[in-house]
C-alpha cells in the first residue's frame, strides 16, 4: 500500500498519512464483513433452500417408500395371481393336450365314419344297380307266382279228389266191421262180447266160439259165422269194393297160461277153425273168394290187457278179424297225384314237382 502523504507549507506531514491510512482499512473490514454477512445470509438462504429441499425430498422418499410397499404389495398380488394364472393354465394346457388327444380320437373315428358311409354310398350304388338289374327277374318271379297259383289250384283239386277217394277206402273198411260188429250182436243178443279195436279190427271173445282150452267151434256160434259169411259175400261181389281189399286176416289169441307152445298151436288151430267154417258153410258162398282169406295164430305174444288179472286175461283169449287194404291200391291214389299234370305258361316252363315218399298209409 503506498502511504499517502500531505504537505503543508513546503512540509510533508506523516500524521495525517497515518490517519488517513485507518479509515480505508475500516472501510475495508466493513466491506468484508459485509460480503462475509453477504455470504453467511446466502448461505443461510442456500441452507433455507436446500432444508427445503431436503425435506421435499424426504417427504417424497417417503411416498416414493409407500409407494413402493403399495408397488411390492401389489406386486405381490400380481404374483399371487400369475401363480393362480400359471396353475389355471396349466390345468387349461392339460384339458387342452386332453381335448386335443380327444379331437385326434374324434378325428379318427370321423374318417373312420367317413369311410364307412363312402362304402355305404358304394354299397348302396350297387345295390341300386342290382335292384334295377333284378327288375326283370321280379318280373319272371311274379309271372312264376302267378304260374304257382294255378298249379296250386290244380294240385288242391287233386288232392280234395284224392282225399275224397281215400276217405271212401276208409268208410269202406269201417262200413264192413260195422256190418260184421251189428251182424254179430244181432245173432248174439250181447254186444259185451265184440268190439272193433284201435287197430280196426273186429275182437270176438273166446267164449263166442270155443269152450276153454278147445279149438272146436261150439254149435251156438254157428249162427255168428253164418252171419259172417253174408256179410263177407255181399261185400266182396261187389267189385268195387274187392279192388281195394288185400287180405282179411282170421287170427287166434291166448292168455299166458299154461305153455307158450302149446298156446301157438291153440291159437292157430282156432284161427283155422274159424276160417274153414266161414270157406265151407253156406254151400261154399265164400269159397270163390277164398284168396282174401288167411288165418294167424299168435298165442300171447299180443296181449291187449295185462295178463296180471282175471278180466285182462279174458280180454287176451280172441279172435280178431282184420280187413288188409291193398298198399297198391293206395299208392296207386298217390302216385294219380303225384303225377299231375301241371299247368304250362307262356313264360316260364313247369317245374317238375317235388316227390312225395311212397309211405304206407294208415287206414
Amino acid at each position: 500500500m503506498k502511504r499517502a502523504s500531505f504537505v503543508r507549507g513546503g512540509q510533508v506531514s506523516v500524521a495525517e498519512g497515518e490517519q488517513g491510512f485507518w479509515p480505508s482499512y475500516a472501510d475495508m473490514m466493513s466491506a468484508v464483513a459485509l460480503i462475509l454477512f453477504f455470504l453467511m445470509l446466502l448461505s443461510y438462504i442456500q441452507n433455507l433452500i436446500t432444508g427445503n429441499d431436503l425435506q421435499n425430498t424426504q417427504e417424497a422418499l417417503t411416498e416414493t417408500r409407500a409407494s413402493l410397499l403399495s408397488t411390492q404389495d401389489q406386486l405381490s398380488l400380481t404374483k399371487a395371481q400369475v401363480d393362480a394364472a400359471e396353475k389355471e393354465l396349466s390345468i387349461v394346457s392339460s384339458s387342452l393336450e386332453e381335448a386335443k388327444i380327444t379331437l385326434n380320437s374324434q378325428e379318427e373315428e370321423i374318417k373312420g365314419y367317413t369311410a364307412a358311409i363312402s362304402q355305404y354310398i358304394r354299397d348302396m350304388e350297387t345295390y341300386a344297380k342290382e335292384i334295377a338289374g333284378q327288375e326283370q327277374t321280379i318280373q319272371q318271379q311274379q309271372q312264376l307266382i302267378d304260374w304257382q297259383e294255378e298249379y296250386l289250384a290244380a294240385a288242391n283239386s287233386e288232392l280234395r279228389e284224392m282225399r275224397s277217394q281215400m276217405q271212401t277206402i276208409a268208410v269202406l273198411r269201417l262200413s264192413i266191421l260195422e256190418q260184421i260188429r251189428e251182424s254179430i250182436v244181432e245173432v248174439m243178443g250181447d254186444a259185451s262180447k265184440v268190439t272193433i279195436g284201435d287197430n280196426g279190427s273186429i275182437i270176438l271173445s273166446e267164449g263166442v266160439f270155443f269152450d276153454l282150452g278147445s279149438s272146436d267151434i261150439k254149435p251156438e256160434s254157428r249162427p255168428v259165422l253164418d252171419q259172417l259169411i253174408k256179410v263177407f259175400t255181399r261185400f266182396l261181389s261187389d267189385s268195387e269194393n274187392a279192388k281195394y281189399v288185400d287180405s282179411v286176416v282170421i287170427s287166434g289169441h291166448t292168455d299166458i297160461t299154461g305153455d307158450a307152445a302149446r298156446n301157438r298151436t291153440l291159437s292157430t288151430d282156432r284161427a283155422n277153425s274159424v276160417l274153414n267154417y266161414l270157406l265151407s258153410g253156406d254151400n261154399k258162398a265164400l269159397d270163390r273168394y277164398a284168396q282174401f282169406f288167411c288165418a294167424a295164430g299168435y298165442g300171447a305174444t299180443r296181449p291187449v290187457q295185462s295178463n296180471d288179472t282175471v278180466e285182462g286175461r279174458a280180454a287176451n283169449r280172441r279172435i280178431e278179424i282184420s280187413m288188409i287194404l291193398k298198399d297198391e291200391t293206395v299208392l296207386e291214389i298217390v302216385e294219380q297225384y303225384l303225377a299231375l299234370e301241371m299247368p304250362e305258361t307262356a313264360s316260364s316252363p313247369a317245374p317238375t314237382p317235388t316227390p312225395v315218399p311212397s309211405a304206407r298209409p294208415r287206414i
